[in-house]
């Protein structure tokens, strides 16, 4: 996968993860709209260079099919992503939103949950649908 396309992936993902992000914190906050789109849109931008830098640095590791990658390894994925993903959003949070450290890791955490296994299900779909899509390519061409 190139850089154009990491990028692309990486936009789809976040664009699609702040919108539900933002309403699941809205239904489950007293913050004001404003104040969490402001928050999750910095998150959203610090997560996309995490994506970009830590897939890189994953599929190096993982080599082979991404289609063919085990449930494990998927798991395993999704975990270390928003586990070093969490250390740098944690401190932002706070600030933005003017909560405690404690307060930005409940609300964070919640965020992860919902966005580890919304990356999974996102994941697992562009890989398979992104195999279609090449397929298709070399049959048309």
């Amino acid at each position: 996968m190139g850089t154009i396309e990491r990028v692309i992936q990486a936009v789809l993902f976040e664009v699609l993860a702040v919108t539900l992000s933002i309403i699941g914190l809205v239904l489950f906050t007293d913050h004001d709209i404003d104040s969490l789109s402001e928050t999750m849109i910095v998150i959203a931008s610090i997560a996309m260079v995490w994506n970009y830098l830590f897939n890189r640095s994953f599929d190096r590791f993982a080599k082979g099919s991404k289609a063919k990658r085990s449930f494990s390894l998927r798991i395993v994925h999704v975990i270390l992503f928003e586990a070093g993903l969490l250390f740098f959003t944690i401190p932002v949070m706070a600030y933005i939103l003017d909560v405690s450290l404690w307060q930005a890791f409940v609300m964070d955490l919640g965020v992860t949950i919902f966005i580890t296994i919304y990356a999974f299900m996102f994941n697992l779909i562009y890989d398979h649908a992104r195999v279609f899509v090449l397929q298709n390519r070399v049959v048309n061409a």
